[in-house]
């Protein structure tokens, strides 16, 4: 037994049940072993045998009591080797069991050479090297007699009850009585090397057993690199139906301004140019989510991550691939879909734990901040930088906070590049804020609240200096002001300054065309209130009550009334406002992580239509509408059918708070699978 297997039976990493195995075999090799000692030890020992009594062993076996095996166990007993070197005192033994002491080996009051009972000679050598005095040598021997004389005590009867049960039963072999000759050679128990070999072999392979299971022992399979990544991924296949009640206007009151701003300008002055919205057509249709990805640990508190999804577009608010949908060039008969980029970024993590810390990240990744789904939606990735911190100010409340700047929208390097002068940038950023706490109210109750502005720079469109555009590819200094991308609800208005002339003087009089782009009317400056209580006391039993209030604080409502050209009502005056709210109330499991757990949610929102930027609000409540200017109810559960597995039905019923008449019923079905 070497010194290594001996510090790996006092480390915390092996079970118990190894760990004394491998003391067992330390123990009996050092038995083996021992050296005698030298004179001084002699000296010392003869000092405290002089003040303590010998130690009577429990397991020594005499001429008149003969060992009687345990049955089931092998336990051979030998005699003595006859031919080993001897002395007067103690005889020559190649291993002694544990808890048994060769009569031979016990300290007398007079003895000439070292005891071999390893627990005296630990002892003679302590004090010897200075770090007991000889009174606490005597005291330690005392304490051992003691417990010795009282496991005698047990033994004895132990042997009694043994020798009557093998008396009636044949298990085993007898162990061999061996009297005492004049040599004072005793029997004692003998554990040959065949046994000890046999006991190495099993903790060997128990250790190996062990390291194998927990990943410390087995030589790696794979590149140190290697294990400093975590995959992950998901799929999603989804039933939608987007019904529409009777009655919606379906006059050309829905233009899709979207398709407008990221195509070529449409010509006001040509008729059925301008692309409209479906409100009042059933659709059914199946669609897929997939994504995959990993986290990678970069050591020193730095990490890194990147994953990949589906999507029919480059939409920020969705990675759905429709079945069957033909879609810029994918999609339809069996072809395949796209990937995208989804996420990327590098982040650092500075304190013990993630109540400690503080965090930066950078790149393309998760929505940094606390909230509904009202402001950001789920699938909506952040561009730019962030950073976080968290401290426990006391037991059981956790202050946050959370600083970010994120490019919305860069101006075209070449911007315009249909002429020699290019025009200036038009460059837009969100600046947002978010402090907060999480309070642990009591085991039952736990409370999590956030203030935060989002503050979006120069979204609002910008009018153009006059200019007469004759061709699509005409560009107006502003065009670039327009967003990028659009859902629905906002207020627009015409960005373009155009100057209209007649294009045959002499002749019937033929205008100009009027190539259009259209920007927002309002700024936004979105303060949020947001609170969330979670009763866990019938645990895992939930109830969780999310509520936010939202008001954009760069609302006005004059400005946009004179330039609006949507969200009007019968009169031709802007109808809109700058305020929403919404609450969401679950019943169950707040997460489906196993098997059976289910959930139940139902929710409100009513949300004005320049109260935020449509274009990050939630894809999915309001249909082929979603966005803003709207108002309504959500329904919903799911349950889970493994760890890995689970199902969703949700319901969402809306109406349009401005504007024309507009209703829309949406239902889900999601079946949905993780790793």
């Amino acid at each position: 037994m070497t010194p290594q297997l001996l510090n790996l039976a006092m480390s915390s990493r092996l079970p118990s049940r190894l760990a004394l195995l491998l003391l067992l075999a330390t123990s009996l090799s050092f038995s083996a072993q021992a050296a005698p000692a030298e004179q001084g030890e002699t000296a010392i020992l003869d000092d405290i045998h002089a003040t303590v009594p010998p130690i009577p062993s429990p397991m020594v076996a005499s001429n008149t009591t003969p060992e009687v095996p345990i049955p089931g166990v092998a336990s051979p007993t030998l005699q003595a080797n006859p031919t080993a070197p001897t002395n007067d005192t103690a005889p020559m033994l190649t291993s002694v069991s544990p808890g048994t002491v060769a009569a031979g080996a016990l300290p007398t009051t007079a003895p000439t050479t070292p005891s071999q009972n390893v627990t005296v000679n630990l002892i003679n050598l302590m004090v010897k090297r200075g770090l007991i005095s000889k009174g606490d040598a005597a005291d330690l021997i005392k304490q051992a007699q003691d417990e010795a004389a009282a496991a005698t005590e047990q033994a004895q009867a132990t042997l009694a009850q043994v020798a009557a049960a093998s008396a009636t039963t044949s298990v085993g072999t007898p162990a061999q009585a061996v009297e005492a000759n004049e040599n004072d050679s005793v029997s004692v128990t003998y554990i040959p090397d065949s046994v000890k070999t046999q006991i190495a072999d099993q903790v060997t392979q128990d250790v190996l057993a062990k390291g194998k299971k927990e990943g410390w022992v087995e030589p790696r399979k794979y590149p140190t690199w290697a294990s400093r990544f975590t995959f992950f991924g998901d799929t999603r296949v989804r039933f939608q139906a987007d019904t529409y009640p009777s009655g919606n206007a379906n006059n050309g009151s829905f233009g899709n301004f979207n398709a407008v701003n990221t195509g070529p300008p449409v010509n006001l002055f040509a008729p059925n140019t301008l692309p409209y919205y479906n409100v009042d057509q059933d659709r059914n249709r199946f669609r897929l989510r997939a994504r995959f990805g990993f986290d990678v640990n970069l050591e020193q508190g730095f990490s890194g991550g990147m994953r990949i999804a589906t999507g029919s577009d480059n939409s920020p608010v969705t990675t759905n691939q429709t079945f069957g949908q033909t879609y810029n060039g994918q999609g339809g008969d069996f072809s395949k879909y796209a990937i995208w980029l989804d996420r990327a970024f590098i982040k650092y993590q500075y304190g013990p734990d993630q109540d400690h810390s503080i965090t930066a990240i950078i790149g393309r990744f998760d929505n940094p901040f606390i909230n509904t789904s009202m402001v950001f939606d789920d699938d909506v990735g952040f561009d730019g930088f962030a950073i976080k911190g968290r401290y426990t100010a006391m037991d059981g409340l956790v202050p946050f906070a959370t600083l970010g700047a994120f490019p919305v929208f860069n101006t075209d390097f070449n911007f315009s590049s249909t002429q020699p002068a290019k025009f200036g940038n038009d460059n837009k950023w969100l600046y947002a804020g978010q402090v907060g706490a999480n309070w642990k109210i009591t085991k039952d109750f736990e409370f999590t609240g956030a203030l935060a502005i989002y503050d979006y720079e120069t979204v609002q469109g910008k009018l153009s200096n006059p200019f007469t555009p004759l061709l699509p590819t005409d560009s107006g200094n502003t065009d670039s002001s327009r967003p990028s991308f659009a859902q629905n609800g906002n207020t627009y208005f015409p960005i373009r300054d155009n100057v209209i002339i007649d294009l045959n003087p002499q002749g019937a009089y033929t205008p100009s065309p009027d190539y259009q782009y259209f920007g927002l009317a309002s700024s936004f400056r979105e303060f949020s209130v947001l609170g969330q209580l979670d009763v866990n006391h019938f645990d895992p039993f939930h109830i969780r009550l999310t509520s936010e209030f939202i008001q954009n604080l760069a609302y006005d409502k004059s400005a946009i009334n004179n330039v609006a050209i949507n969200t009007l009502n019968s009169n031709g005056n802007y109808a809109g406002g700058g305020s929403a709210f919404m609450s969401t109330l679950i019943l169950g499991a707040p997460v489906l992580a196993k098997r059976w757990d289910w959930n139940v949610n139902v929710g409100y929102r009513y949300v004005e239509s320049d109260a935020l930027v449509d274009g990050f609000a939630d894809s999915d409540f309001g249909g082929a509408l979603a966005g803003t200017n709207l108002q309504g109810f959500t329904l919903g559960g799911g349950v889970a059918l493994s760890s890995h597995i689970w199902v969703n039905l949700n319901w969402m019923s809306s109406n349009a708070i401005a504007g024309p008449t507009y209703k829309s019923d949406v239902f889900q079905v999601d079946l949905n699978s993780k790793f």
